[in-house]
């Protein structure tokens, strides 16, 4: 079954958190869930940290809980200690239902840092990212024995962002880990997204549905802009965007034919001040229920 989502961060965003600091979290979820008609949202500051608080809270708006973020710290610390670190996470997902945690490396990231330029992002050598990779796919392998399936996000600014990192990445780890394939994150980073999706396809198992604006990212790259810079000015949109760069038709018709099943989620951060939630975030809805009827994903 497929389900459309959201992320609060086209509202609030969560890695700096003054954009977006003025809209009311009542306002989110009631445009989220009873004015766009989401199926469900993914995790945000703004929720509640009690599992049943937070179930009750956005199920009163008509949203499920999708899943949310967790950062893994595997460069610097054990196994063991990344499963005992993950307890009230893994314990919110496994209350709401939940059938994947969002997984990124960020013990040495710079996403999260203003004064770095998104170019000077870490990497991995091949023996490193095996060691790296054989230390995440026990821990997805861990998860899964809780029921829960780990979907790995390649992102910006960190040791997973290139088409390459992802081969890498994929090839260090097995059967237990997946990937969250994110649009916007694999052009960000200089792929092609049909062709990294048709690639890997056969261990998605969570899907962002991010634009991104081509003029803004070429200045982010050759001006050596900082993420969250990017993200102010315009990096990332919607499905539908008339000035977005990706062509979304083709990638869900590789979700239809490998018969992808779950979550189609708009992770799309913007300035809210400049780009109003409400109305992209509808056209991001609209477009992608079209696009996948005609795919025959829905």
């Amino acid at each position: 079954m497929i389900l459309f989502g959201t992320n609060p961060i086209a509202w609030a965003n969560d890695d700096d958190r003054s954009i977006g600091a003025d809209i009311p979290t009542t306002r989110i979820l009631d445009e989220a869930g009873r004015q766009i008609g989401f199926d469900g949202i993914e995790n945000g500051h703004r929720w509640p940290d009690d599992p049943e608080e937070m179930r009750a809270l956005l199920g009163s708006y008509g949203l499920k809980f999708i899943s949310g973020w967790y950062s893994t710290k595997l460069l610097v610390r054990s196994v063991e200690d990344e499963i005992a670190a993950c307890q009230h996470h893994l314990a919110k997902l496994k209350h709401n239902g939940c059938k994947v945690m969002i997984v990124c490396e960020t013990s040495n990231a710079i996403h999260g840092d203003a004064s770095r330029a998104v170019n000077e992002r870490p990497t991995l050598s091949a023996s490193e990212m095996a060691e790296f990779g054989a230390k995440l796919e026990a821990f997805a392998a861990y998860l899964a024995g809780q029921g829960v399936t780990l979907v790995y996000h390649h992102h910006m600014g960190t040791i997973v962002e290139s088409p390459a990192d992802i081969d890498a990445f994929m090839a260090a780890t097995g059967p237990h880990t997946h990937l969250l394939f994110d649009a916007g994150h694999c052009a960000f980073g200089g792929g092609d997204p049909v062709a990294v999706l048709t690639k890997h396809i056969g261990r998605v198992r969570h899907f962002h549905a991010k634009n991104i604006r081509p003029a803004v990212v070429e200045k982010v790259r050759k001006e050596g802009w900082s993420f969250l810079k990017g993200v102010v000015e315009g990096a990332f949109t919607v499905p539908g965007d008339q000035e977005g760069g990706i062509d979304f038709g083709p990638l869900l018709k590789l979700l239809a034919g490998a018969k992808y099943d779950g979550w189609i989620v708009i992770e799309a951060e913007q300035n809210p001040d400049v780009r109003n939630p409400l109305l992209y975030q509808t056209l991001g809805l609209a477009t992608l229920k079209r696009l996948s009827r005609e795919a025959g994903l829905i």
